[in-house]
C-alpha cells in the first residue's frame, strides 16, 4: 500500500506554514495518525493532527486523540520528582534506600535518587524471566527490583532501565506521598496545565487511544538490518524481557489503565507540549525555575550507554541535547520514545515541542520523522 490522504487539521501560526508542509509530507511515507504541537515563549503556534487511528484507517484521528509515547513517558515521571524535589520532599543527594529501605538489598544502599534517576542503579532488568502481565502488578515490580543484584559494578556508568526505571521514580512517588505516580502527576502537572496526558488512562477516555501499529506492519517496508544481534549483552534483560508487542499487549486495555511509568504514558500532541511549553520557559505555574535546573543537572555526559552502546546524555530522569536531536541548542531536554514520539523544552528559544503518532519506525538508518519536524520548526524562527 503507498501514499495515503492524511486529511491534516489544525492550525500553524503564518510564519510556520513549512512546517505544516513538512507534517503533511510524512504520509508520503509511512504515517498513518499523528499530531504535532508547539509552543513558544507559551504561544500556541503550531497545532495539526492527521491521518487514521487504526491500522485499517477507518477511524480519523482528532485532536484529542490518545496513543502511547513509550519512553516519551519518562520526561513527566521525571518532572513529579523534581516537583518532589521543589516541595521539599526528596533530596536527589540522598540514597533511594532513605525513602525506600528495601532498594538497599544486594548493594545497592548507596545508590542516590539521582543517580536511579539517571540509569546508573544497575538495574536495567529483571534476572528472572517476566510475562508483559507482570509489569501491571505493581507490588511484584518494586519487590523484585528492589531485590535485584546490580548488573554491573555501581560506578558512574550507565545502563538504559528501558522498561525497571518506571517503578524508581514511581515507589519514590508512593512511599513519600501515599499516592501513585499517575494520581501525583495528574494533580500537580496536568490538572494545573489542563494537560491532556495520562499514565494510566481511565476507562472514560479509553475510547480516544489509537492502535499502535508495529515496525513490521508498516506500509512502506524497511531493507534488512545489518544485524540482528543485540548491540550489548545487557540488552535483552533490559528490553526483551519480556517481550511487548505494541498491538496484543500495548493496545490492550490492561496496558492503558496500568501505570508504567517508563513506557505506557498516553497524551495528544497538545497534551505533551503544554507539559514542555511550561518548562520551556522557566517550569510556570508547576515548579520554580532552581528546582528545574537542579533536575536538569548533568549527570551522564556523552558517556557509551552500557545497554544501547550508543553515547548518551542525561540528567536526573531527561534526557539532554545530543546530536541535534532535540534542536540545535545542547541545552533543550526532554526524552523520546520507541518508535518515534518525541516531547522536549528548549529554554533558549522558548520552545515547547510534542509529536506523537501510533505508526512505529519502520527504518531506523532514516531520519527520524520528529527530527523532520523539529528542523522545519527551527528553519522558520
Amino acid at each position: 500500500m503507498g501514499e495515503i490522504h492524511a486529511n491534516v487539521s489544525g492550525q500553524v501560526h503564518s510564519a510556520f506554514d513549512p512546517v505544516r508542509r513538512e507534517f503533511e509530507n510524512l504520509w508520503q511515507h509511512i504515517e498513518v495518525g499523528a499530531s504535532l504541537c508547539v509552543f513558544r515563549h507559551g504561544e500556541l503556534i503550531v497545532d495539526l493532527w492527521g491521518g487514521y487511528m487504526d491500522k485499517a484507517m477507518s477511524v480519523p484521528w482528532r485532536a484529542d486523540t490518545l496513543v502511547n509515547i513509550y519512553s516519551s513517558t519518562k520526561g513527566p515521571a521525571a518532572l513529579a520528582i523534581a516537583i518532589l524535589h521543589d516541595q521539599g520532599k526528596i533530596d536527589y543527594n540522598a540514597p533511594v534506600a532513605d525513602y525506600w529501605p528495601e532498594f538497599g538489598a544486594e548493594g545497592k544502599a548507596a545508590v542516590t535518587v539521582a543517580q536511579a534517576l539517571a540509569h546508573q542503579g544497575g538495574v536495567c532488568g529483571i534476572s528472572t524471566s517476566l510475562e508483559v502481565e507482570d509489569l501491571y502488578d505493581w507490588g511484584k515490580m518494586t519487590k523484585l527490583i528492589a531485590a535485584q543484584a546490580p548488573l554491573w559494578p555501581l560506578s558512574n556508568q550507565s545502563g538504559y532501565h528501558a522498561v525497571t526505571w518506571g517503578y524508581l521514580p514511581g515507589e519514590l512517588v508512593r512511599r513519600i506521598t501515599g499516592h501513585t505516580l499517575g494520581q501525583f502527576i495528574q494533580d500537580t502537572i496536568c490538572k494545573p496545565l489542563s494537560a491532556d496526558f495520562f499514565l494510566g488512562v481511565p476507562d472514560t477516555e479509553l475510547s480516544r487511544c489509537a492502535e499502535l501499529i508495529g515496525p513490521n506492519h508498516a506500509r512502506i517496508k524497511p531493507a534488512p538490518a545489518l544485524s540482528a544481534q543485540p548491540p550489548t549483552d545487557l540488552f535483552p534483560i533490559a528490553l526483551q524481557n519480556p517481550s511487548i508487542s505494541p498491538f496484543k499487549h500495548a493496545c490492550s486495555s490492561a496496558w492503558r489503565k496500568a501505570e508504567i511509568a517508563a513506557s505506557n504514558g498516553h497524551a495528544s500532541a497538545r497534551g505533551l507540549a503544554k507539559i514542555y511549553a511550561a518548562l520551556a520557559t522557566g517550569g510556570g505555574e508547576i515548579i520554580s525555575t532552581a528546582a528545574l535546573r537542579s533536575a536538569n543537572h548533568v549527570e551522564v555526559n556523552s558517556t557509551v550507554d552500557l545497554v544501547l552502546g550508543t553515547p548518551v546524555r542525561r540528567s536526573r530522569g531527561f534526557m539532554l541535547n545530543l546530536d541535534g536531536a532535540y534542536g540545535p541548542n545542547d541545552a533543550a531536554f526532554g526524552h523520546a520514545g520507541a518508535g518515534g514520539s518525541l516531547g522536549f523544552a528548549d529554554q533558549k528559544t522558548g520552545i515547547g515541542f510534542a509529536y506523537v503518532m501510533n505508526q512505529m519506525q519502520a527504518d531506523t538508518t532514516s531520519t527520524p520523522r520528529s527530527k523532520l519536524l523539529l528542523e522545519a520548526v527551527y528553519a522558520c524562527l
